[in-house]
């Protein structure tokens, strides 16, 4: 009961339901189709995705298994010597990986530095106008199709820029010249996914560091760049798995010769690289040449798997809430 404030005094007025309450007690127990579509089609979506990545799975593990039949799993992965075409035919996968591995770091050292730089200056210090051109241009690396970036390597690295002005003793082809160009293909992943992790921390997080003294630098340095880390780890994660998977490139500019690369100057070829060659070729399916392409496809994924396995592990232990 309520009471209302007449002349002749208090009087009572029967209770009455605040208007607020009406749309509640109007649309209870209604089923919300729309909101159940939704909840199926993420559903689905979610499925799909575990469904192709085990069809994936099954489609080199099948190939494989025939092929580790013949070949020892131990000779496979730590044999120094690929020859799958040869009389005297060698399957150690050692060469393929050490030329995947001499790219993968040369682009990060490429990537890492520059993406970070561009994401510190995107998120900190350019204003929001200068930030609306420079994002989309610098994303539009990330649009140029590798092809393209594999013959800029090959005709513009090698030749001109290491040959022709450097004098380096190299030839035709070098996983340098590849792991470069890779790496500044994969700028704009790193520096996007960082630049939004940054823009991510609250702005109350800067404001009481500059309070208590810090610079802009200071303040992006130790307060935004760990509050952001995680992020900023999976940026590069996600550009190391970039770089793992690329093909066009390493198998234009890094050449075709599977060796054991101990000079970034040296011609190699990558597991990418052999699979885009073999592929290529006129192995009948079903012999063991062809199933070499599958093994080296499973290790390839295997590789990715591994990466990204860690790579959750650690955002989900330095991930920070806000």
């Amino acid at each position: 009961m309520t009471t209302a404030v007449s002349a002749g005094g208090p009087a009572t007025t029967p209770d009455r339901p605040t208007p607020h309450t009406e749309p509640a007690s109007r649309f209870a127990g209604r089923p919300r189709y729309g909101e159940l579509v939704i909840r199926l089609l993420l559903r689905i979506a979610a499925a799909v995705t575990v469904v192709t990545t085990v069809g994936i799975l099954i489609a080199l593990a099948i190939p494989s298994i025939g092929f580790f039949a013949e070949v020892p799993v131990l000779e496979f992965l730590f044999g120094t010597r690929w020859a799958p075409r040869f009389a005297d035919a060698s399957f150690g996968v050692v060469p393929l990986v050490t030329a995947t591995a001499w790219t993968t770091l040369l682009a990060l050292l490429v990537a890492v530095p520059l993406g970070l730089g561009a994401a510190i200056f995107l998120a900190e210090y350019a204003s929001p106008r200068l930030r609306k051109v420079l994002k989309p241009i610098l994303e539009i690396l990330a649009g140029i199709p590798t092809v393209v970036y594999g013959f800029f390597a090959l005709q513009f690295m090698q030749t001109t820029v290491f040959r022709d002005w450097a004098n380096l003793p190299t030839g035709a082809f070098s996983v340098l010249a590849a792991g470069l160009v890779m790496g500044v293909m994969i700028v704009p992943t790193i520096a996007s996914i960082s630049e939004d992790s940054m823009s991510a921390v609250p702005q109350a997080m800067r404001q009481g560091s500059a309070a208590l003294g810090a610079n802009r630098m200071q303040t992006t340095l130790r307060v935004v760049f760990p509050a952001a880390l995680s992020g900023i780890v999976a940026a590069m994660v996600l550009g190391v798995s970039r770089a793992v998977g690329e093909t066009m490139i390493v198998a234009i500019a890094a050449g075709n010769q599977a060796r054991l690369v101990a000079n970034p100057l040296e011609a190699g070829q990558t597991m990418t690289g052999f699979i885009a060659n073999a592929a290529l070729g006129d192995s009948r399916v079903g012999s063991i040449e062809y199933d070499t392409l599958f093994a080296v496809g499973l290790l390839l994924f295997l590789i990715t798997l591994l990466i990204n396995f860690i790579s959750i592990r650690f955002v989900r232990r330095f991930r920070e809430a806000y």
